[in-house]
């Protein structure tokens, strides 16, 4: 029995580093202001679309992009078609963007194609001020690229990070229930991590550079999770990520549990890949320098996906409840509060819908939906090939 307890009670001291930095990040994020240039210089953009088998989408996302309130002599479309099989390249060039055809058997992947693109195609976007990058089944809203230059325009941000958000939360409580989801991650994180670190994380979708920074870098990054991967390669560097939450990215999120299951595998798979990977250099480079921006970075990195993160508070609470008492109970009843907290504050700050409000009673069914999948994880390799996710019927 003592040691159980001693289980129980080490593991509501570990939980309490998570709790603790989402109660941070909560904070932050109401603190965070959007920082821009006094005046937007309309810069000179260029939306590089990687794209593999995407033709029932590409067209929509090329219209999407020249439907943006932005003068059309200052932007330019360049679709990377990758590994293409279907009518991607056909498309996209007669929808009015330059296509780059890639086909590599071997280099397979985003992060390769991206920089494959990068390094052979200097002439191709040398006289661009900004490269943005989208994924090639997207709408971006009508002000993204204005917002994206006024980011960029200040001369102090060279990269900055667009909100990604759900273009069909009203389909079902899985897309409603990731609606919700990416108001918190892709919201209330990236404005509490800028306002508690001076840095966001890449998203993979959304993002902007300078052209000077790409040219520079390339993309050197070709796991499952290139972008955060990126994004603390850039951060060892001391290139920082800025976030505008009002340059707005809408995907369409999956309804079918196989699609949901296949896509979320791949994306926490190779988070978790990355935390095994990078969580000793951050600890050393805070080590060696004292800067706390490091730490935040690792706890970005290490906090576990909400649902896995709400499995353990309810394993930790219920064996609090059948073995300890006191002080105990209290810490195991704060994880909590502070969850709500701040699940509620993402929903507010983004102004969810309804329907994502109602969805949210779903919740327990998401959470054992997700099980499952983390045990498969435990035991699967995680592969860098691009994968591109299902669609339904009648989808894009």
């Amino acid at each position: 029995m003592i040691f159980a307890e001693l289980i129980v009670k080490g593991l509501l001291i570990i939980l309490t580093l998570p709790a603790g930095y989402l109660l941070l990040c909560t904070i932050g994020a109401y603190l965070f202001k959007k920082e821009v240039a006094a005046q937007n210089m309309f810069l000179n953009i260029g939306v590089v679309i990687p794209a593999h088998n995407e033709e029932e989408g590409i067209v929509h996302t090329i219209e999407g992009v020249l439907a943006c309130d932005y003068p059309s002599n200052r932007l330019n479309i360049f679709v990377i078609a990758d590994n293409c099989t279907d009518r991607t390249a056909e498309k996209a060039r007669n929808a009015g963007a330059l296509v780059f055809e890639r086909f590599d058997s071997v280099n397979r992947g985003k992060g390769q194609a991206l920089d494959w693109f990068l390094k052979n195609s200097l002439d191709i976007y040398r006289h661009t001020d900004i490269i943005t990058i989208i994924d090639a089944d997207v709408s971006p809203d009508r002000n993204y690229l204005r917002e994206i230059s006024a980011s960029l325009s200040n001369p102090n941000i060279r990269i900055v990070q667009a909100f990604n958000s759900v273009s069909n939360p009203d389909a079902g409580w899985r897309p409603a229930l990731s609606d919700a989801a990416f108001n918190i991650f892709c919201h209330l994180r990236m404005a509490g991590s800028v306002r508690l670190a001076g840095t966001a994380v890449l998203k993979g979708n959304g993002m902007a550079f300078t052209t000077e920074l790409l040219k520079h870098y390339g993309w050197p990054c070709h796991s499952v999770v290139e972008d955060m991967e990126f994004t603390l390669h850039l951060l060892v560097d001391g290139i920082t990520v800025n976030y505008n939450p009002d340059a707005v990215i809408r995907s369409e999120m999956v309804t079918s549990g196989k699609s949901a299951t296949s896509q979320r595998s791949r994306w926490e798979g190779g988070r978790f890949m990355l935390v095994r990977k990078m969580t000793l250099p951050l600890l050393k480079l805070f080590i060696a320098t004292g800067q706390t921006k490091y730490l935040y970075a690792l706890a970005e990195l290490a906090t576990p996906p909400l649902s896995l993160l709400v499995i353990l508070f309810s394993l930790a609470t219920a064996s609090a409840f059948l073995l300890l008492n006191g002080a105990w109970l209290m810490i195991a009843t704060s994880f909590w509060l502070i969850l709500v907290f701040y699940v509620i504050s993402g929903q507010i700050q983004r102004r969810a819908p309804l329907s994502t409000w109602l969805y949210l009673a779903a919740a327990p069914l998401y959470i054992l939906w997700k099980i499952p999948l983390y045990a498969g994880m435990m035991f699967k390799n995680q592969s860098s090939a691009w994968v591109r996710t299902t669609r339904e019927p009648g989808k894009r």
